[in-house]
């Protein structure tokens, strides 16, 4: 187990996770491989023995280590646990990457009900909470919701040079990504280049192939490919096997595998759908969807690292900064015009455009045409990489989108986390 001091501190998790500290709730953490789970585990139990928690109390198990590996079948998993517990008090169970235990969710909840315990599970595939799950765990969980780091995040923990301004960073930041392994790597894109091919290779096989039915990872490559170049375009498993069967002379690629392949990426946390939301008819929009790849990293290695597509790796950043704050995020449609971010939290709504210029004045009159068309008084900005700020226009706001990224507290408000209780 590393020092205290190596770990990466994601204080906005943690605060979370102590939130729901003595509820008769599961916490349940979610995420990417390696985006920081274990670490968050490790750092609650490091937390709680700093409370005054004694250490036999604190039942950490991370179940893709070798010594654990026969621990597989839910009974066993129960009678292993049950064992362990010590005879008076409460007991804090942390289970790192259960979905490694068949049916697991079926020893957990019988110790919630039987013993004083207060249980935080992670896992790194959406199948985990599947609506079976959920059913049998009576809706008593809590759902965290993690992702890779935030700009904020990146620039706290990594070693980058004193002198490196703060645009210098986020480039670094938008070539490498932000899986918090990667702040610890010596900054040579070779090095990097080969971690971040490694965890992709893990996610495809350990929390793809071996946890569904698709097996053909060379069309899930290929239709990964397909979104990530058509970031901040409208796609849909129509177009995409169209484009896909063309490619491919005598061979017909159906919307059915596009589809179920999509559907897989997204339960691995690759891929983030983004929907539509007609804001004139306050409705979402079921047909043509956007799709945004978890980490910047991910996308350098699977297409390249290019300025072609910058303003579309901007909308990435922005999208996943937006789910950290608590939002949910739609694309905005009104009539004929769309807004790149429709935000959504609680009574505060927002639209954002994002470019990586509005210097040019064609550019600029493109990007404010649709904030300018909604009637309505929520804020609008326009997010770009300009420091040249231009005066705000019909109260629509130009932003630097660093500044933007590195903006005051939010963690009080951060709701990213989806609560079920019967």
């Amino acid at each position: 187990m590393p020092m205290a001091s190596e770990w990466v501190m994601r204080n906005d998790y943690l605060d979370k996770l102590k939130a729901f500290e003595g509820k008769d709730l599961i916490k349940v953490v979610t995420g990417l491989r390696r985006c920081g789970k274990s670490t968050l585990l490790m750092l609650y139990r490091s937390e709680l023995l700093k409370q005054g928690v004694p250490e036999d109390h604190i039942l950490l198990f991370n179940f893709e280590l070798m010594e654990l590996d026969e621990i597989r079948d839910y009974k066993v998993f129960y009678h292993f646990v049950k064992d362990r517990l010590p005879e008076n008090g409460r007991t804090w169970l942390l289970l790192d990457e259960i979905q490694q235990v068949a049916q697991w969710e079926r020893a957990v909840n019988s110790l919630r009900i039987e013993a004083d315990v207060d249980i935080c599970v992670t896992g790194s595939n959406a199948h985990l909470l599947s609506s079976e799950i959920a059913t049998l765990l009576s809706g008593r969980y809590v759902e965290i919701k993690m992702l890779p780091l935030s700009f904020r995040e990146y620039i706290s923990f990594h070693h980058l040079p004193d002198s490196w301004t703060n645009e210098e960073r986020f480039n670094q930041y938008l070539r490498f990504g932000g899986l918090p392994a990667v702040t610890a790597l010596p900054q040579d894109e070779s090095i990097i280049q080969d971690f971040l091919q490694g965890v992709f290779n893990t996610v495809i096989v350990k929390d793809i192939v071996d946890r569904s039915k698709l097996r053909d990872v060379t069309l899930l490559n290929r239709i990964l490919r397909y979104v990530i170049g058509n970031t901040g375009s409208i796609v849909s498993a129509n177009r995409i096997s169209g484009f896909l069967s063309s490619q491919d002379k005598g061979e017909s690629i159906r919307p059915a595998s596009v589809s179920a392949t999509l559907d897989v990426l997204e339960q691995a946390y690759v891929l983030y759908q983004v929907q539509r939301y007609d804001i004139r008819g306050k409705e979402t929009l079921k047909t043509l969807s956007k799709y945004y790849v978890v980490d910047t990293g991910f996308r350098n290695i699977l297409i390249g690292h290019t300025d072609r597509d910058f303003g579309h790796v901007l909308e990435t950043v922005v999208f996943f900064e937006l789910l950290r704050r608590g939002y949910q995020v739609f694309i905005g449609k009104w009539f004929d015009k769309e807004v790149d971010f429709l935000a959504i939290r609680q009574d505060d709504k927002r639209y954002y455009q994002v470019t990586a210029s509005v210097l040019d004045e064609g550019v600029r009159t493109r990007e404010l045409a649709p904030l300018v068309a909604i009637q309505d008084n929520y804020v609008k900005i326009i997010l770009s990489m300009d420091t040249t700020w231009f005066t705000d226009h019909e109260g629509i706001r130009f932003q630097n989108i660093i500044e933007f990224l590195l903006e005051g507290d939010y963690a009080k408000s951060s709701t990213f986390l989806e609560q079920t209780e019967t």
